[in-house]
């Protein structure tokens, strides 16, 4: 059967989704369990009850719509949560995609033997308590001690953000416990980078999706007076994140190029323009497709830190926040890509991702692959995040075609 998707009706699910959350700087602010996702939530929980799925929800505030069957469960999804003032379709087009396509299937009455699954998977973005929350909880590779002591990107304990949800600590870690199983996930997502559009391809089959490390550092130093302190006697924490900052990105980019190193923020104390810095905070983020380059990584970075510490007369301290590993995507879920591309006549490629996922997670309990649509000018987490219709609809064809032969 030569079955499509609607393009109308989810291009209208996008854009009415888009107007939740919509803040003054003309981006989208939706970050799990804020007033804005509240919302979204029940709008996404109304749009599948509509669409005559089952509608359900875990403990950790993962949402599904799902058509029954028998056997282990085709799942496909993302997250609909944002960054600040992000864009309209991080997420959100592997979301709805998977909305359109299951609904698709409801209203040709295709037959199916397995359950196939949408999912909106909880604070995929990390701004609550590390990346993935949802999807770690989904697959019990969540930690308490995290949930309990870790602080969301607001300030605030997570226990706070939840007081106001129907959501729990308890809840969350209980969330696996209601995991069916699952045969094969599948995310649609925009690429988040140029390569597609550069190479003037439209659809992208993902090969392998990197790892991160993710810490909070210190560089500890002493004040003194701008004006009066000479530089030989200075301990001067700015130049060490300085030195450390330029000497870890010409390392990565020298020795391990296509690896990413980057600073995303530094507070500097006490922050005079008369007053030499005494302490830096700032977050390190490293990210690899090898998991034995994650490691050569931490262990230079950390021998710089040391090395910049005992020349500078400062003191180095970090914690680690976040750690996934690298992983490969399913060569069948890859190869049943590639066949419907070039069934449907979709020129295509295949890549690696530098952005994680949730199809990262969901690797540890099923076989995974991963769609990508450009974007334009390699733009995301940002109001000027745009795509062309035709590539999503072409992306969400190809993955209905999957769907179908997955739960054939």
């Amino acid at each position: 059967m030569d079955v499509k998707i609607n393009l109308e009706r989810l291009k209208n699910n996008l854009m009415e989704l888009s107007k939740i959350g919509k803040d003054p700087s003309g981006g989208i602010s939706r970050p799990s369990f804020s007033k804005a996702d509240l919302e979204a939530r029940e709008w996404l929980k109304d749009k599948i009850s509509c669409a005559g799925l089952c509608a359900s929800q875990d403990g950790a505030g993962n949402i599904f719509g799902t058509l029954e069957g028998k056997g282990k469960t085709v799942m496909t999804g993302s997250h609909i949560d944002t960054v600040i003032n992000g864009g309209m379709f991080d997420g959100t087009v592997g979301v709805l995609s998977a909305l359109e396509c299951l609904q698709r299937i409801k209203e040709e009455k295709i037959n199916h033997t397995k359950p196939l699954s949408m999912v909106s998977f909880t604070d995929e973005e990390g701004n609550l308590a590390g990346d993935f929350l949802g999807s770690r909880a989904f697959t019990g590779l969540i930690e308490r001690e995290i949930l309990e002591k870790g602080k969301t990107q607001f300030g605030p304990p997570l226990k706070t953000i939840l007081e106001n949800t129907e959501f729990s600590i308890d809840s969350i870690m209980k969330a696996s416990e209601q995991r069916p199983q699952i045969e094969a996930f599948i995310e649609i997502h925009i690429e988040q980078g140029p390569l597609l559009e550069t190479e003037d391809k439209f659809i992208g089959v993902v090969e392998n999706i990197a790892g991160k490390n993710l810490w909070t550092c210190l560089f500890q130093g002493q004040a003194g007076h701008a004006g009066t302190t000479p530089f030989e006697l200075r301990h001067d924490a700015f130049l060490g994140l300085a030195d450390f900052a330029l000497k870890g990105t010409q390392y990565v980019a020298k020795e391990h190029y296509g690896s990413m190193l980057t600073i995303g923020n530094a507070h500097i104390h006490p922050g005079s323009f008369s007053i030499i810095p005494d302490r830096v905070e700032f977050s390190l983020d490293f990210r690899s497709q090898s998991s034995q380059t994650l490691k050569e990584i931490e262990k230079r970075v950390l021998g710089f830190a040391k090395d910049i510490s005992l020349s500078r007369g400062l003191y180095f301290d970090y914690k680690v926040i976040d750690k996934t590993e690298p992983v490969k995507t399913s060569a069948r879920l890859k190869e049943l890509m590639i066949k419907f591309c070039k069934e449907l006549d979709y020129s295509y490629m295949t890549l690696n991702s530098g952005a994680g996922h949730d199809a990262q997670i969901l690797n540890s309990v099923s076989d995974t692959g991963m769609i990508f649509i450009p974007c334009e000018d390699g733009i995301s987490h940002s109001p000027q995040e745009g795509i062309k219709w035709e590539d999503l609809e072409k992306a969400a064809n190809v993955l209905l075609r999957v769907l179908l032969a997955l739960s054939a």
